[in-house]
């Protein structure tokens, strides 16, 4: 982990330099607010991505699943939507540093006024790793940098779905990581715009704690029943990664819902 400067705002703030599958993937991203950890490697690893196809990530930030998808699949291209210009600008970077520009592009924009370039049904998988607070349930004393990136805006969880579903072409996937204890208002949704739909817990050991995150898979206009996957546990009892998680943490390993 690297300390770095980048202006921004008028001031210079810090952005550190972090590994991800064992430092095949380098991201650079601010030091204080929201940081890609292991919530990203995840939803990355759920996508059944192949080659020649098209990928769009919603809500990007710093790229972090973009790049660690095109990272695991190298013959896709991929997109990322950000609504932030600070952490577009990082995306780029990090795209450029990972030797991937030609084949991951960000752009500048929110699900309410996307880029004309993002033609609705025009991508095989559609991924997202949106706010997972609701305005009404967030802590006042969030800071703001981090309020941005955890807390929904006015539209909710719902538009991040629709757009999802929009982007998406017929039988394309639409990928989410969310808190499991929000799973009914993805489902609710979904319903009528996707089926087949995959429900992966994340669970946190072995033992009977409960999930708290769930990835949540479907194909626009199936219409083919939910199916509650095992799922994946996190951590063995001393509190180490699962060998199956750490294959996905480091490995890079495809994630099958």
């Amino acid at each position: 982990m690297t300390g770095l400067a980048t202006g921004g705002a008028g001031a210079a703030s810090e952005v550190t330099e972090d590994g991800f599958l064992d430092g095949c993937v380098r991201l650079r991203q601010p030091a204080e607010g929201y940081r890609a950890a292991i919530d990203p490697v995840f939803l990355a690893a759920a996508v059944p991505a192949g080659e020649g196809e098209r990928a769009l990530d919603i809500g990007a930030g710093v790229g972090a699943a973009a790049l660690l998808l095109a990272w695991r699949v190298p013959g896709l291209r991929v997109s990322g939507l950000e609504i932030d210009s600070a952490l577009l600008r990082l995306a780029v970077d990090n795209a450029r540093l990972n030797g991937m520009e030609a084949r991951v592009e960000f752009m500048l924009g929110d699900l309410a006024r996307p880029p004309a370039r993002l033609a609705p049904g025009s991508f095989h998988h559609v991924l997202a790793n949106p706010p997972y607070l609701e305005a009404a349930r967030a802590d006042p004393a969030t800071d703001e940098k981090r309020a941005a990136a955890t807390v929904e805006g006015e539209a909710g969880l719902a538009a991040w779905l629709r757009f999802g579903c929009m982007m998406a072409r017929d039988n394309g996937t639409v990928t989410m990581i969310h808190r499991a204890d929000r799973l009914d208002e993805l489902l609710a949704v979904l319903r009528g715009r996707a089926g087949g739909i995959t429900v992966f817990p994340l669970w946190p050991d072995r033992g009977n704690g409960a999930a708290k995150r769930v990835l949540v898979q479907a194909r626009k206009g199936a219409r083919t029943p939910m199916r509650l996957a095992q799922g994946l546990a996190l951590h063995e009892s001393d509190g180490r990664f699962t060998a199956e998680a750490d294959a996905i943490l480091r490995a890079g390993r495809a994630l099958a819902l």
